[in-house]
């Protein structure tokens, strides 16, 4: 048999799982949370009469919730004894009073506020990751999820982020709660912002540069078989070889074929300020990047800033040849960007957005699909 004190310190503990705080504050599902108390024995109820007596008289006593007493036979008593044998918690407020903690009731308190007042597609990731929110003025955290709502790629336009303006908040906002509208914004883009770096996801300056993973194809032009490269670098030092195929993903690098006198840079992303540099401008460069709409947007401001640059793999008819298994649904698509897409891959972008899956990534194409076409670009250069 539990006592109240021992359900209480096992809600407590429970609510520092982040399973437990999405189960429970946002499914309806959970509720009501019915606890086993448990019974005496007959030998507890025979011989610790007292004990038993106290028991019950805890349970008597607890106001949260409901206590579910029922009659218990024992061989020592001439007729059934009621006995707490549940403890049935209603909805969240009773859990975190349950607890009897005031951590966690303050919490609980805080993040009530909070999930009240940001969008939902934030709530799930408050309720999992308190670290996000505790010690943190509440105003601030929903002025970032509103925040997060209307930021947008590329809306800097190459400004640093404290000259962005019409946002309603102070020019440093987006500076010091940097960590928290990157998640933020990992709701919206599937994750893009955190692999892209804030700055580079808004295309604005960023002093803390983005790192670029460079691995030559042939031996000999680099000393290392990959290596870490910022793109402010990039930009400037010139890379060996005579070609250079730029991948969005960096999970793509066991695709790609030994190509003599080239070299690859993955992870480029919406990164990709450094292509208009100097150090590229007399090399035969290719990109190939995701088959959804946001693949084309990184594709057109590519282009913009090297115009020779050569797709790869990003066409209608390589998304019909190998969608049927591996394309899903894009969860945030990209609007149509205003240059840097000849028609047809307008045409590819508009049709991508009317799928119900329109999204493929690369990572997931063939190999022997990727090696050919990259074979046959070389050969073509």
């Amino acid at each position: 048999m539990k006592s109240p004190a021992d359900i209480a310190s096992r809600l407590a503990k429970q609510w520092q799982h982040p399973f437990w705080r999405v189960e429970r504050l946002l499914s309806s599902d959970s509720w009501p949370l019915v606890i086993t108390i448990g019974k005496p024995s007959a030998r507890q109820f025979a011989e610790q009469t007292g004990l038993v007596q106290a028991h019950v008289q805890r349970w008597r006593q607890v106001t949260v919730g409901k206590v579910d007493f029922q009659p218990v036979k024992f061989r020592a008593a001439a007729e059934p004894v009621p006995m707490p044998v549940q403890w049935v918690l209603h909805q969240p407020s009773e859990w975190a009073a349950a607890t009897d903690d005031t951590q966690v009731q303050q919490e609980f308190a805080a993040l009530e506020t909070l999930v009240a007042g940001v969008n939902q597609r934030y709530r799930e990731l408050f309720v999992r990751e308190r670290s996000l929110w505790r010690n943190k003025a509440i105003d601030d955290l929903i002025d970032a999820a509103r925040l997060a709502d209307v930021l947008q790629p590329g809306m800097a336009e190459g400004r640093p982020l404290r000259l962005l303006k019409g946002l309603g908040v102070d020019t440093k906002f987006i500076e010091r709660h940097s960590v928290l509208l990157t998640r933020l914004l990992d709701e919206r883009y599937d994750g893009m912002v955190s692999q892209q770096g804030l700055s580079g996801f808004l295309d604005a300056p960023d002093d803390k540069d983005h790192w670029l993973l460079v691995v030559p194809l042939a031996p000999g032009l680099l000393p290392f078989q990959r290596q870490r490269i910022t793109a402010r670098e990039l930009a400037e030092v010139g890379l060996p070889g005579a070609r250079v195929v730029v991948v969005e993903n960096e999970q793509c690098e066991h695709l790609l074929p030994a190509m003599p006198d080239t070299v690859a840079v993955l992870g480029a992303g919406l990164d990709i300020h450094w292509l208009a540099g100097g150090a590229l401008q007399h090399k035969v460069v290719a990109y190939w990047g995701d088959m959804d709409t946001w693949g084309l947007v990184m594709l057109a401001r590519a282009r913009q800033a090297l115009p020779s640059i050569t797709p790869l793999m990003m066409s209608e008819t390589h998304f019909k040849a190998f969608c049927h298994d591996s394309a899903v649904p894009e969860p945030v698509p990209a609007e149509l960007p205003a240059a840097g897409l000849n028609e047809r891959e307008v045409a590819f972008f508009k049709f991508l957005k009317a799928q119900p899956q329109g999204r493929l990534e690369q990572e997931y194409l063939p190999v022997e699909e990727v090696q050919r076409e990259l074979l046959g670009w070389l050969e073509s250069r």
